[in-house]
């Protein structure tokens, strides 16, 4: 969970979303559909782009990289575009390095946006690290600087992976690993957007990064307390492996406090060896061995983000979760628990966030400012159920869930704290991890959803 002494960045960026309510925002909400008829996700709400294929990676802009065809197509470093000097703000080391760039066509979006999350897959091998940016048309026809989204390594060794804090040019900001317009309420949106990405590696090696895909989503959700129920459709339950957060309380407090504040991480891997992903006993060696779940420790240090100091940075689990063989990884929004019953019909589980009170989520025993939990099915009554790493042990970790009370936690964007404050609810984002090489069933059950 968020450490309750600091506030989410969650409740500073959606206060932007908060803030977009407009007549009728409801009715444009999706209206509840059987789990055996998947229908993509409210096109009124998200837009998702990702650039995947050798078509892709070459229709953009390259300086010193190639397209690389093949099973899983991307881009590498060929002649480099020049040399940069690099001072990792959190370690002072200052190195040299060679790098590449690739930019994407403009994406014109289906939505015009008030939030944009951008996530990648990528193998960086030691000696190598990438950077994304993001620029963007608004809807007054002025354009917004190239936005820093993160600058990421698989390994601590060379760079330590970063967002980038205080950037903004008054009409909207980048808050962790999210864009966001600064006044969503007057009614300025993002219409397009670019990616740029940077590959970097030690000067007169052939080391290079791979990048296999590279996207972004935009949403305009707006500012609601409850959302309308769905109707239970498709009842399922997928085995998942079960990892608490609690069990790792106190350990390596230099990632974000210890295992109390890793729900994100934790998530990541009980998906992660869901589909197979195991760590070798060589790269956890480094945990202390009297330690049970080594790997959830692993996924804590690999997913850090050393300017938020914590490991709920949400682009960097979606990569994490790809730097295991043949995994996919993406950051999106989800319109509905209609939506998971469609992922879970097809095998594929989910990693959500939301935010609570104690007393409105039943069986919980805590409330949250901001909490990840995976989903790993619904009962016969559509009822949730949930890896919930909030748990006392792995045993522990299964939960059920009632429906209403879930749905409406995950999919609202505004909410009532403790001390009767107006604050944030995250609208229903999501990590999916999938397979690299999916089936039939799988690539329609993402396409229901908007994912491609």
């Amino acid at each position: 969970m968020t450490r309750a002494s600091e506030p989410s960045r969650r409740t500073i960026l959606a206060a932007a979303v908060a803030a977009a309510t407009v007549a009728g925002a409801a009715g444009r909400a999706s209206a509840a559909t059987p789990a055996d008829r998947p229908v993509k996700a409210a096109p009124s709400l998200v837009d998702n782009r990702a650039w995947t294929s050798y078509p892709d990676w070459r229709s953009g802009t390259a300086q010193g990289v190639r397209a690389v065809p093949g099973a899983r197509p991307g881009v590498v470093i060929a002649t480099p575009a020049g040399r940069v000097d690099y001072t990792d703000p959190h370690t002072g080391k200052t190195a040299t390095w060679e790098y590449a760039t690739w930019t994407s066509p403009v994406h014109l979006l289906a939505v015009p946006s008030t939030e944009a999350i951008a996530s990648w897959n990528a193998h960086t091998p030691a000696g190598s690290w990438l950077q994304v940016e993001l620029k963007g048309t608004y809807s007054d026809g002025t354009d917004t600087p190239w936005y820093v989204m993160g600058r990421w390594a698989a390994g601590d060794q060379d760079i330590r992976r970063t967002s980038v804090d205080n950037q903004t040019d008054g009409k909207s900001d980048i808050w962790t690993d999210t864009f966001s317009i600064a006044d969503a309420a007057s009614g300025l949106r993002l219409i397009s957007y670019r990616l740029r990405l940077t590959l970097y590696r030690t000067p007169g090696t052939k080391i290079t990064p791979t990048v296999w895909r590279l996207g972004a989503i935009g949403s305009d959700i707006p500012g609601r307390f409850t959302v309308p129920a769905s109707t239970p459709g498709f009842a399922r339950e997928l085995t998942v492996p079960r990892f608490s957060q609690e069990i790792h309380k106190g350990q390596y407090p230099e990632y974000d406090n210890g295992g109390e504040a890793w729900c994100s991480p934790t998530s990541s891997q009980m998906i992660i060896e869901y589909w197979g992903g195991k760590l070798t006993p060589e790269q956890v060696s480094w945990v202390d061995p009297s330690y049970a779940d080594p790997q959830v420790c692993h996924a804590a240090r690999s997913t850090y983000d050393y300017q938020y100091q914590g490991c709920g940075n949400w682009p960097f689990n979606a990569a994490y979760a790809a730097t295991f063989k043949d995994l996919q990884g993406v950051v999106t929004r989800l319109s509905s628990l209609t939506d998971l019953e469609t992922l879970i019909a097809a095998g594929i589980p989910a990693i959500t966030s939301q935010s609570f009170l104690k007393e409105e989520l039943t069986g919980a025993g805590y409330g949250t400012s901001g909490h990840l939990m995976t989903v790993i099915g619904f009962t016969a009554d559509g009822d949730v159920v949930a890896n919930d790493p909030a748990s006392p042990s792995d045993a522990a970790v299964r939960r059920v869930y009632k429906r209403r009370e879930w749905e409406n936690i995950w999919l609202r964007t505004k909410r009532y704290n403790a001390s009767g404050k107006v604050v944030s609810g995250t609208g229903g984002v999501c990590y999916l991890y999938f397979p690299a090489q999916l089936t039939g069933r799988q690539r329609q059950a993402l396409a229901a959803v908007g994912i491609r």
